[in-house]
C-alpha cells in the first residue's frame, strides 16, 4: 500500500515513504502555524483599526476597506489558488504564498496613507489565498484514512483558535509597540516557516492534472470578488438596495451560476462541480457555511459589546475572548473520537445545536450581566464550533480524492470566507437596524440643536465650539458612531467655554449650562449603550436561527456511525457523486 501518497517524482519509494510517516505529525505541527499567521492576521488588525486610524488620519470608510480589501482578494483567488496546488505542486505554492505574505505584511507596516495599506492588504490577500488550500491539501495527503480525521480535526481547531486569539495578540502587541507590529510580527514566524517547509513537508500533485481552463479560471475569480465586495459594500453603507450592493451580489450569482453550468459542461474543468451532488460534501459544506456565518457575526458586535458597553481595552477584550478558544480546543480534540463512535451527524448536528442555543442565550444579556456569565457563554460558543468543525471538515475532505484536495480545501474556505463577510454583513446591518430604531434616527440631531441654545449665539461661534455640525448618520447607526459623536460634543462644549464670549456669562448661569449639557451627554450615552444591547439581541436571535438551520442541515443529511476519513469510502462517494 502507498502509505503517503506523496512526492509524485518518487513513486515507489518505501524510504521516502516512511522517512514521510514518521515525520507526519511535524507536518501537520508546520500547516498549523502557516494557518495561523494567515488567520490571526486579520483578527489581529480590528483590534488596532482605531489606532491605525488616528495614526493615518483616515476616515472610517477607507479603514473598513483596509479589512475588506484583503477578504475581497482572499476569496477571490482560493479557488484558483487551490487548483494551482494540485497541479504545480502544493509544498511549492505554499512557500510562494508565505513569502509573498511576509512580504506584504512587512510593507504594510510601512504604510503611510490609508490608500497604501489598502493596496497592501490586497497584495496579503493573494498570499493568504495561496497559503490556505494547501495546508488542508497537504494533510489529506500525508495522512492516512485512519488517522486524517485526528489530523483535520486540529487543523479544524487551530482555525477556530485563531479567531480568538487574535485580538488578544493584538491587543497585547499595541500595549506596547506602535500599531506597525501587527503586521511587522508576521515576517518572523513566515521566515520559520517557509524553513520549516522546506526541510519537512514532502511535494505532493495530481499526477493528471487535465487540460488548463482559462476562462473558468477567469471566471470563478471575477465571481467571487463581485459578489463578496457586493456582501462587504452592502454591510458597511447598510443600504442594500444601491447598485453596488444588491446590484453587485445579483452579479456575482449570476456568473457563479454561469460558472457551474459551464464547469459541468467542461471536458476539463478548474473545478469538480458535480462533487456537491455528494450529500456528505454538501452537508459539511452547508454546517461549515453556516456556523461561520454565525461565528463572525457574532464576533464583530461581542467585541463592541465588550468595550464599548464594558469599557474594555483591546487587550482586556482580547483576554475575554479566551473562553472561545478554550471550548474549540477541548471540543474538537474530542470531536474525531465522538465521531467514530456516534457519527459525524449526530456530533456536527449537537455541535450545531449548542452553538445555537449559546448564541440565542445572548438574548438575555445584558449592560451588566456578570462577567462569568458571559465567559461560560463563549465557552460553550466554542465547544458547539468545536464540535462542528472537525467532523464537517473531515466530512468534505473524506468525499474529494487526494489527487484534487486542493480544490476540496479552496471549496472549504471559500464557503468560510464567503459566509463569514455575509454573517459580518447581514448581522451587522440586523443590529444597525435595530440599533436606530430603538435609539431614534433623529435622536444626536435633537441633542444638538439642545446643546446648541440660544441658536443665534451659537451659529456665530467658531464650527469647533458647535456640536450642530458633528452630527453624521453614523451617530445613530452604530455605537461608535454615537460615542464619537458624544466625546466630540463634550469636547466641543469645552472649546466653546473657553472662548472669551464665555467669560461674558454669568457664574451660575454658566453652571447651569453645564450641567444642563453634562445630564443630556450622560442620558445620550445611556440610551446608546440601551440600544446597542437591544441590537444585539436581535442579531443574536438572527444568528441562532442560522445555526439551528445547519444542525437541520447536519442530522439530515451528514453520515451516521461512519468513519468519514475512510479513504476507499470517500472516493466511492466521490464517484457515485459524478
Amino acid at each position: 500500500m502507498d502509505r503517503t501518497r506523496t512526492d509524485r517524482h518518487v513513486p515507489g519509494s518505501s524510504t521516502h515513504e516512511d522517512s514521510v510517516f514518521r515525520r507526519r505529525w511535524w507536518i501537520l505541527a508546520v500547516m498549523v502555524i502557516c494557518l495561523l499567521v494567515v488567520i490571526l492576521d486579520n483578527t489581529i488588525l480590528n483590534v488596532a483599526l482605531k489606532t491605525i486610524q488616528a495614526d493615518l488620519d483616515a476616515s472610517q470608510s477607507a479603514m473598513q476597506w483596509a479589512v475588506d480589501s484583503y477578504a475581497v482578494v482572499f476569496a477571490g483567488l482560493l479557488i484558483v489558488w487551490g487548483v494551482t496546488g494540485d497541479r504545480v505542486g502544493r509544498k511549492r505554492t505554499l512557500v510562494i504564498g508565505m513569502i509573498l505574505f511576509g512580504v506584504t505584511s512587512a510593507l504594510c507596516s510601512t504604510a503611510d496613507s490609508s490608500t497604501e495599506l489598502i493596496v497592501y492588504r490586497a497584495l496579503m490577500g493573494i498570499g493568504a489565498a495561496a497559503v490556505q488550500p494547501q495546508t488542508l491539501s497537504i494533510i489529506q495527503n500525508v495522512f492516512e484514512p485512519e488517522e486524517r480525521s485526528r489530523a483535520i480535526g486540529i487543523w479544524a481547531a487551530a482555525s477556530g483558535i485563531a479567531i480568538a486569539l487574535g485580538p488578544i495578540t493584538g491587543g497585547a502587541l499595541l500595549e506596547f509597540f506602535w500599531w506597525g507590529s501587527v503586521f511587522l510580527v508576521n515576517v518572523p514566524i513566515v521566515i520559520v516557516g517557509v524553513v520549516l517547509i522546506v526541510v519537512l513537508v514532502p511535494e505532493s500533485k495530481d499526477p493528471n492534472p487535465g487540460k488548463i481552463d482559462p476562462f473558468g479560471v477567469i471566471l470563478s475569480i471575477v465571481a467571487l470578488v463581485v459578489l463578496v465586495f457586493g456582501i462587504i459594500e452592502g454591510g458597511n453603507t447598510n443600504d442594500w438596495l444601491q447598485w453596488r450592493s444588491l446590484g453587485a451580489i445579483v452579479l456575482g450569482v449570476v456568473l457563479l451560476t454561469l460558472f457551474v453550468v459551464l464547469e459541468r459542461r467542461s471536458s476539463h474543468p478548474t473545478i469538480d462541480v458535480t462533487l456537491f451532488k455528494n450529500r456528505q460534501f454538501s452537508a459539511g459544506t452547508i454546517s461549515i457555511a453556516l456556523v461561520f456565518f454565525s461565528l463572525m457575526g457574532a464576533t464583530f458586535y461581542l467585541a463592541y459589546y465588550l468595550q464599548a458597553i464594558r469599557g474594555y481595552t483591546p487587550l482586556a477584550a482580547g483576554v475575554a475572548l479566551i473562553a472561545v478558544a478554550a471550548g474549540v480546543m477541548i471540543s474538537a480534540s474530542q470531536a474525531t473520537r465522538l465521531a467514530d463512535r456516534f457519527g459525524a451527524r449526530y456530533v456536527a448536528g449537537f455541535g450545531l445545536t449548542l452553538f445555537a442555543f449559546a448564541m440565542l442565550s445572548y438574548g438575555l444579556v445584558g449592560e451588566t450581566t456578570p462577567q462569568w456569565v458571559v465567559e461560560v457563554q463563549m465557552f460553550f460558543l466554542g465547544s458547539g464550533m468545536g464540535l462542528t468543525m472537525t467532523p464537517a471538515t473531515n466530512a468534505i475532505m473524506g468525499a474529494v480524492p487526494r489527487d484534487k484536495a486542493g480544490a476540496g480545501s479552496a471549496v472549504n474556505n471559500t464557503v468560510r470566507q464567503v459566509a463569514g463577510a455575509l454573517g459580518v454583513a447581514v448581522l451587522g446591518s440586523l443590529l444597525a437596524v435595530a440599533f436606530r430604531g430603538d435609539l431614534g434616527a433623529d435622536t444626536p440631531a435633537t441633542l444638538a440643536s439642545s446643546l446648541d441654545q440660544p441658536a443665534a449665539v451659537i451659529s456665530q461661534l467658531p464650527p469647533d465650539a458647535q456640536v450642530t455640525s458633528l452630527v453624521s448618520p453614523d451617530a445613530s447607526e452604530s455605537i461608535g458612531g454615537a460615542l464619537e459623536f458624544a466625546g466630540r460634543s463634550a469636547e466641543a462644549l469645552q472649546t466653546r467655554a473657553s472662548l472669551p464670549e464665555a467669560a461674558q456669562v454669568p457664574d451660575d448661569v454658566k453652571a447651569q449650562q453645564q450641567q444642563k449639557a453634562e445630564t443630556e451627554l450622560t442620558s445620550f450615552v445611556a440610551e446608546s449603550k440601551s440600544a446597542f444591547v437591544h441590537g444585539m439581541h436581535v442579531a443574536s436571535v438572527a444568528a441562532a436561527g442560522s445555526a439551528f438551520l445547519g444542525a437541520i442541515a447536519a442530522f439530515t443529511l451528514l453520515p451516521g456511525r461512519l468513519r468519514i476519513g475512510d479513504e476507499s469510502e470517500a472516493e466511492g462517494a466521490a464517484e457515485r457523486g459524478r
